[in-house]
Parts: structure tokens; sequence; C-alpha cells
């Protein structure tokens, strides 16, 4: 296995490249190689053996800094140029989005830029993993020229226009798993409550704060807001929902429907497709979820406080 990338000539390196991003890419970033050059690679990365990650790491940050400095020029200014300025007004969580898909050394270069408290708030936020070889890498960045650290720098600052404000990052959580699962099927819904509370009954929990399904609807709302739910929604609908369901469950609905409608209500009789009962099921959640939003009940409060049915 090859792990020293001083015994490799510039033709191997070239070979890694080609390796590890694909010729169609590699191409893009070496484009003054001939067909002759390129033929030559080709037989190189047959005749490598095994490289060694960390070798093909060092590798792909050579040509990153190369290519990084033919395609970006500063222009001439008699003013001093500062050009990591834009660290300063980017948030550390923005920072750190910017830095974590970096290679190592740039997230390095970036990090000294700033205040040494900034930076740990920083480096305690990143992956244990790439710790240790951004301090290493720190330690190094007097060895890279000058030109690639500036343009690494330009380079940050237009990815950092792109930035999401704080605002807009996500916290995932049980709120957005929950979200999710109210767009999937009512089968694929099943399977993935399933597959949670087996794997991480604690995310299944605060999932349930959040997630409104047909059968958690009889079991934690009260009659008066049943009674408001099926208000809301057509008797068709609710006739087609009921469809195998427990007879206590459809007594319970029945009962709480205006006196109008439990004299117009009609099971439904014979086969259905199960698309279509958990169609009306859906339907009927998703009236719920608005009378949540109306603030007619609170979720979260019905399942913390594990308040029963009246």
């Amino acid at each position: 296995m090859i792990t020293d990338i001083n015994r490799l000539s510039g033709l191997q390196k070239a070979a890694i490249l080609f390796s590890v991003l694909g010729e169609g890419l590699a191409l893009t970033l070496v484009k003054e190689l001939s067909k002759t050059d390129i033929r030559k690679v080709r037989a190189s990365m047959r005749e490598l053996d095994n490289v060694s990650f960390a070798v093909k790491k060092r590798v792909m940050e050579e040509f990153y800094f190369s290519f990084v400095s033919e395609k970006f020029h500063e222009e001439e200014s008699d003013e001093p140029k500062k050009p990591f300025n834009f660290l300063e007004e980017i948030t550390d969580e923005q920072l750190i989005a910017l830095v974590k898909p970096e290679a190592d050394s740039v997230a390095a270069i970036a990090l000294a830029q700033i205040s040494g408290e900034r930076r740990n708030k920083i480096m305690s936020r990143l992956p244990s993993e790439s710790k240790g070889n951004i301090i290493m890498e720190m330690g190094n960045l007097n060895e890279i020229p000058l030109e690639a650290i500036v343009n690494v720098a330009n380079d940050l600052h237009k990815k950092s226009k792109f930035l999401p404000k704080t605002i807009a990052f996500s916290r995932g959580g049980g709120k957005d798993v929950a979200e999710i699962l109210g767009g999937l099927s009512s089968d694929e819904e099943t399977q993935f409550l399933e597959n949670i509370s087996r794997e991480n009954p604690d995310l299944a929990a605060e999932v349930k704060k959040y997630h409104l399904t047909w059968d958690v609807l009889f079991e934690i709302l009260p009659d008066s807001t049943i009674r408001d739910l099926m208000n809301s929604v057509e008797l068709d609908t609710i006739a087609l929902a009921l469809k195998g369901m427990p007879e206590d469950i459809v007594n319970r609905v029945i009962e709480n429907l205006p006196k109008k409608k439990q004299a117009m209500f009609e099971p439904v009789e014979g086969a259905v497709a199960k698309r279509e009962v958990d169609g009306a099921r859906k339907d009927i959640v998703a009236a719920a979820r608005q009378l949540e939003k109306d603030g007619a009940f609170n979720l979260a409060d019905l399942v913390g406080g594990g308040e029963m049915v009246e």
C-alpha cells in the first residue's frame, strides 16, 4: 500500500486524482493534459497499488490549492487587503456550516483567522475526527503559499453568500420527522413509526408530540374536540374512514355527530379499496391538524400530559 506522498511522481498523483474524481471531472481541473498524457495517466492508474486514504487526501488538497490559485485572482490595490473580514459578518453556526464540508486544511486556514475564543467554540462543534487534523494543519500553514491562502478566502467568501440565515437552519428532531411522516402513505407511516419506536424510543416519544395519526385521534382527543372535528368533514368521508374500525369507536363518532348527521349516517357496506379508506382517514387527520393550528387543542400537551378522553 502506498502511504508516502513524497515518493509519488506527478503522473502518479494525477492517476490518483483521476481514480478518486473520475476521468470526466478530473479533466475539468487538469485541462492542459494532451491525449498522450491522458493515456499515460490511465496506464499509471492500472499500475498503482493500493493507496492509503491519507495519501489520497493530500493529493486532493494539492490539486485543490493549485486549482483555486489559478482560478481566482485579486485585483491589485494600494489598500491593505483583509480577505477574511467576511468571517466576522457571519454567525458561529454559519461558520460551522461553511467549514464542515471543506478539507481539514481549508478549515484550518479559516479558523486561524478568528479569535481564539471563537475558534474554540467552533472547534467544539466540529466532528471529533476532524479536530486533530485541523490542529495539525494549523501548525503547517506557513508551508502554504500566500496566494493560495488568499484565494481560499475568496472561495469561502463566495460560498458564504449562499449560506441560509440562522433562522433558516433546521434543528431536525421530532417535529421535522413528524412532518415527513405526515406526507407518507399509511403503510409507510406505520412502518417508519414502528422502526423509530424500536430503534429510538426517545425520538418516538418526541415525534408523538407533533404527529397526529388516525388511531391517536381516538386515544387522546376529548369528545368535544371529536365533535368539532367530525362536524368539519363530509359525512361520506366519515363513513368511509370508519370502515373496519372497532364498534366502540364507530359508536363514539356517531354519538358526537350533529343529530341531523346521525340520522343520515349509513355505514359503508361491501368491499372497499384500502387506499380509499386510507385516503378518507388522512382527510380527517388533515382536518384535525387544521383544528390544532387554529388553537382548538395542543397535541404536545395532550401527549405529554397524558390527558385521556372524556
